[in-house]
């Protein structure tokens, strides 16, 4: 663990919505801890102290020290799950898992992209990142806060694999080995792309500008005068043969 952290926790007894409500009235969070070899535990945890904790997680996967009120025994846990009022992005609940200094954990680890792409400096790519975190299974004293990725070499059209990344001690990663994490695309393919859409959308215009002279060529002059000399029987024989060419 690189660094250590700590947060005290208040065992509750009463669960539910009004219990909860009681328990945020006194700027506490309701919570739970919950492992593998015990049974779930409902919790309070001071807001103000646990916005500080965050502060100093920053983001990055930590292993947390939990210090009991009822009990000198300590806990190892890290955050899970936190809920937010989606109004007030007041908390509402925070999940904590346990887990034992002398066993492995599985988590998701924040990635940090590392240097200047080769491809985007030299060859104007652009940098793709397909994914945030990455699931890694360790002991909690292996646990790395970040996984940095050096992209630095990274030419036009390359991607970084998980079965690429650099080792780390006491590290295993559990994503496939063929998922991609970052890589630099060519922004080529979308300038091709984006004339060819502009010529088709030219091309049917124009065949809309060819069709209406088209149209307008059918009807000479000399059908007009036709048309005044017919008599009322002939309009009403012609009037159906116009309705197909009315749906063209």
């Amino acid at each position: 663990m690189t660094q250590a952290l700590s947060l005290t926790i208040t065992p509750r007894a009463q669960t539910g919505r009004s219990a909860s409500r009681r328990v945020r009235k006194v700027n506490q969070i309701p919570a739970i801890l919950y492992g593998k070899h015990t049974n779930p535990q409902t919790i309070a945890i001071d807001a103000p102290e646990f916005t500080r904790l965050l502060k100093s997680v920053a983001g990055r996967a930590l292993i947390i020290e939990l210090n009991r009120k009822d009990s000198a025994d300590k806990a190892l846990s890290f955050v899970q799950e936190i809920q937010r009022d989606p109004i007030t992005d007041k908390f509402l609940h925070v999940d904590l898992q346990e887990v034992k200094a002398n066993e492995k954990l599985e988590i998701n680890v924040p990635i940090s992209i590392v240097g200047e792409a080769y491809g985007i400096k030299t060859q104007g790519g652009v940098l793709e990142t397909s994914t945030h975190t990455l699931r890694v299974r360790c002991l909690p004293k292996d646990l790395p806060p970040l996984i940095e990725i050096d992209v630095t070499d990274l030419k036009i059209n390359e991607s970084l694999k998980v079965a690429g990344l650099k080792a780390i001690a006491g590290v295993e990663f559990r994503d496939a080995p063929g998922q991609p994490v970052v890589g630099v695309l060519s922004i080529a393919a979308e300038e091709v792309a984006t004339p060819a859409a502009g010529a088709a959308a030219g091309a049917a215009t124009a065949a809309a500008g060819a069709a209406a002279p088209a149209a307008g060529a059918a009807a000479k002059p000399g059908d007009a005068k036709a048309a005044a000399g017919a008599k009322p029987g002939d309009a009403k024989a012609a009037a159906p043969a116009a309705k197909p060419a009315a749906k063209k």
